[in-house]
């Protein structure tokens, strides 16, 4: 399932170079199937994959929590620049949620498509139309229309 999950994903790399903002999202419940996707989809492009919890905390570590929000499009975006790729795979987004960051995370991630193609792991659910995350009522809740964005969607097996 995951060899096909990451054909799919390269085939969407195609299709988004091709657009002003080239942002792919994988989208899926939470389970390790989307970061099994991007593992293979970086071994067979080369593309560099970023864990963007990990990455993004190491560079707000340091800063006020009151400049945090302030600095995460920048910090992310030289993260992202710093691999020098073309295409840059992003893996777990869930503090680009975090509501102390104040942050829009599909708009966040359109904007930083417009340099290179970006293919983010997205927990949550899309149909044609649109795309959730977390549960209606939940602190992180978003439900955005999807515009000019490739979605790959897959019913994975939580683990």
């Amino acid at each position: 399932m995951t060899g096909d999950l990451a054909w799919k994903v390269a085939e969407a790399i195609r299709h988004a170079e091709q657009r002003r903002e080239r942002l792919v999202l994988l989208a899926g419940p939470a389970s390790r199937s989307k970061t099994a996707a991007l593992e293979e989809t970086a071994e067979q492009t080369d593309a560099p994959l970023i864990n963007v919890n990990l990455e993004l905390s190491r560079r707000l570590i340091d800063l006020a929590s009151f400049q945090r929000p302030l600095q995460v499009r920048r910090l992310l975006g030289e993260a992202i620049a710093e691999t020098g790729s073309n295409v840059v795979l992003l893996d777990r987004l869930e503090l680009l949620f975090d509501p102390s960051l104040r942050q829009d995370p599909l708009r966040l991630l359109k904007d930083l498509s417009r340099q290179r193609t970006l293919v983010a792991a997205w927990s949550g659910l899309a149909d044609r139309r649109h795309i959730l995350y977390a549960e209606p009522g939940h602190p992180e809740y978003r439900r955005h229309e999807i515009e000019d964005t490739s979605v790959v969607t897959f019913k994975g097996v939580a683990g």
